[in-house]
């Protein structure tokens, strides 16, 4: 059987993100770049027999310089920022009708650059990046500029703050790279918006999140990034690796789900979030030797996992649950709980368990419901962007098409 050929990527670099990243404001500043780059790929002749992974990095200035620091006071601005984002990718797909949910479709993912928004680096290029500046999904622009990735495009906007980002990234570049020009948009700054730290901040090392995760769609990518930034960097006193914590839900329990026969396996779904994961969060070596998988099948509740072990410091945990709670209360380790607003129950009731356990409580973040409300012409399309059910219902019209 012949290698599976690897899919094709690019990279988009945006310009700063406007501030308040609303999304009038993201679709005035992305809009365009963001059309231009998924409708040249959606029909480049390299994804003729696959998807093709976009990679869109969006300078964050409210991160500049702040990356080791709790990610509490930034979690607002950077989840509108990120929800916004995606939403305006699926508006784009939905009406120009790019295929962004299958697996041939664009498959774009949000990177986090900490950058100012002048431009102006105040600190120079390391000699030798520290491996805890890896860890994504947010990082600073030599990290990425040297990412051992061979992308295919790279894209920048035409602007004055994108010339100056482009020139920057390619300064940090260990290779040539050749950059394609993109008109942009128009990018509003309100200095009034900011983020503060605050030294009561929990710097949060051991995060947890869960779901069916069916068919990786931009809503779990949003719910998965927001998730992996939540996780702090770990600090030269701290001990112990920090740790992410995936519960997936158990194939058992899906099986009165609608068009359950095109629904992925467990191990399936649990290769999809690892795949996302990986792309957003490992800035390293691809091929690092001291990158480990290790499946375990243990006996009781949470007993079946894949444990990922990354070189600088992190455990990703992907747990098979078997109900609505999984690892959040019976690891008392977890200090933190990423879910969807529509799930917000969900982690009032993990709480009451906890505190019944006498454990302390998690902090909760809430990652918003994407809708195109304000959009015309595109709600039901860009539903079926978000829905799980919706694309089995499409796999399942398709397969009964070809009989």
């Amino acid at each position: 059987m012949p290698p599976s050929r690897k899919p094709p990527r690019a990279l988009l670099l945006l310009p700063p993100a406007p501030s308040p990243p609303t999304y009038a404001a993201l679709k005035a500043a992305y809009n365009a770049p963001l059309f231009t780059v998924l409708q040249e790929l959606a029909r480049s002749p390299q994804r003729a027999h696959g998807r093709v992974i976009l990679e869109v990095a969006v300078p964050c200035p409210h991160l500049y310089g702040r990356l080791d620091a709790p990610r509490g006071p930034f979690y607002a601005a950077t989840e509108s920022l990120v929800a916004g984002l995606y939403k305006l990718i699926c508006v784009i797909a939905a009406k120009n009708a790019i295929d962004t949910e299958d697996a041939e479709g664009v498959d774009a993912r949000i990177i986090l650059v900490a950058y100012p928004r002048n431009g102006k680096l105040d600190q120079p290029a390391p000699e030798n990046t520290p491996e805890h500046e890896t860890q994504g999904p947010a990082i600073d622009l030599y990290t990425l500029a040297r990412r051992l990735t061979s992308w295919d495009f790279i894209y920048s906007v035409q602007s004055e703050e994108g010339e100056g980002l482009a020139k920057n990234f390619l300064a940090f570049c260990s290779v040539p790279r050749n950059v394609q020009r993109v008109r942009g948009g128009i990018v509003t700054i309100d200095n009034a918006a900011s983020s503060e730290s605050n030294p009561d901040s929990i710097n949060h090392l051991s995060v947890a999140v869960g779901g069916t995760f069916d068919h990786m769609h931009i809503g779990h990518k949003l719910l998965l990034t927001m998730f992996a930034f939540v996780l702090g960097r770990r600090h030269s006193h701290d001990n112990g690796p920090s740790v992410l914590t995936v519960g997936i839900t158990g194939d058992e329990l899906l099986k009165k789900k609608k068009y359950a026969e095109y629904l992925e396996s467990w191990h399936d779904r649990q290769q999809g979030v690892h795949d996302f994961l990986m792309s957003v969060i490992y800035f390293g070596q691809r091929d690092d030797q001291r990158l480990q998988i290790e499946e375990l099948n243990e006996p009781g509740p949470n007993g079946h996992a894949v444990h990922v072990t990354y070189p600088f410091g992190l455990l990703i945990k992907y747990v098979e649950i078997w109900d609505p709670f999984g690892p959040t209360i019976t690891d008392e380790a977890i200090t933190a709980l990423v879910l969807s607003l529509e799930t917000r129950s969900g982690g009032t009731a993990v709480n009451s368990k906890r505190l019944e356990k006498g454990w302390h409580e998690l902090e909760v973040f809430e990652v918003s419901v994407l809708d195109a409300s304000e959009e015309e012409r595109v709600d039901e399309t860009f539903q079926s962007k978000l829905s799980s059910t919706e694309i089995r219902r499409i796999r399942s019209e398709r397969s009964q098409s070809h009989k």
